[in-house]
């Protein structure tokens, strides 16, 4: 599964310092037994493992992660991925991981990349949308994107809460609870992870970064829905090659819990099944019972498909 996550208090602690929960809903929804899970790097978060029949997580920083705070996120990011490393070295054959970056300062937060993967071994990194008022295509944010690139890991390009402006003016006018989750896991996350996406495409990052692999989960975000719709914007795009192109050469798409053959059935005719990935987007999918073994095995892929979409392919 390559879309599970974890926190630690230490990034917990900072959400609370600067009131990151009176702007995004999301942080409180990190509670009770959700945090207890996400907290957890040991025996309790193996045992669920163990119980889905999910051999192996890539651990990744859950969202806000470190988009909203300060320099100080430098060594916030440190100690986590150092945390990490430590779960990954005691378990290798169950843990992978995914780097936190400090990405306010984005020259910093390349160099954390590099150390993570030359020295701690890790996979790639995790993104989660604008960074500030920045999208992840504005210029400042590029040494993040070269970094990748460069070392040959993807960015899994994780949702979190729209803008305050954009949740007044589409998700708000119902009860507090209503706006939160339309905002958030409803519609709203979705939607803005996709619109990243396409924002990096339409600036020519993948033009410039041709090697550059991206990660949407949850099927795609919504836009491999409309990869039709998108596709008439090459009309006006300027870029070098149509549309439908970036999306089986930089792409990759997982399932995040969400179990649907119809839905894997449309992002392989998307992307193709070389660039299906498998997920249970621990905690918060989370279902006992067999659940992600069982979607597995019932998911309509047969052969070397199936066996690519469940590790093959990561």
């Amino acid at each position: 599964g390559i879309e599970e996550h974890y926190l630690t208090a230490d990034i917990r602690d900072a959400w609370e310092a600067v009131g990151l929960a009176a702007t995004d809903p999301s942080v409180a929804a990190h509670s009770g037994e959700i945090e207890r899970r996400l907290l957890d790097l040991a025996s309790d978060r193996l045992a669920s493992m163990d119980e889905t029949g999910l051999d192996v997580q890539v651990l990744s920083l859950t969202t806000p992660a470190l988009h909203d705070l300060g320099r100080g996120s430098v060594d916030l990011a440190r100690r986590a991925n150092d945390a990490v490393a430590q779960a990954t070295a005691r378990w290798p054959d169950r843990f992978q991981a995914l780097a936190a970056l400090p990405v306010v300062v984005p020259e910093e937060a390349a160099l954390e990349l590099e150390r993570c993967v030359r020295t701690l071994g890790f996979k790639g990194t995790m993104l989660c949308g604008r960074v500030g008022d920045r999208n992840l295509d504005h210029p400042d944010l590029r040494p993040i994107l070269e970094s990748a690139s460069a070392l040959g890991v993807p960015i899994l390009l994780h949702p979190r809460t729209p803008a305050p402006a954009v949740r007044s003016a589409y998700y708000s006018g119902f009860t507090p609870e209503v706006d939160a989750a339309f905002a958030m896991y409803g519609l709203g996350w979705h939607y803005d992870a996709g619109i990243q996406f396409i924002r990096l495409m339409l600036a020519g990052t993948f033009d410039r970064l041709p090697d550059l692999q991206v990660i949407l989960g949850h099927w795609g975000e919504v836009i491999l829905f409309y990869a039709e719709r998108l596709a008439a914007i090459d009309r006006v795009s300027g870029l070098e090659h149509p549309i439908a192109s970036y999306l089986r050469r930089n792409l990759y798409v997982t399932a995040s819990g969400m179990f649907s053959p119809d839905y894997l059935a449309r992002a392989a005719a998307a992307v193709g099944t070389d660039r299906l990935l498998f997920s249970t987007d621990y905690p918060y999918q989370y279902r006992p019972s067999g659940d992600a073994r069982r979607f597995l095995a019932e998911c309509g892929l047969d052969g070397p498909d199936r066996v690519a979409f469940a590790q093959g392919n990561w």
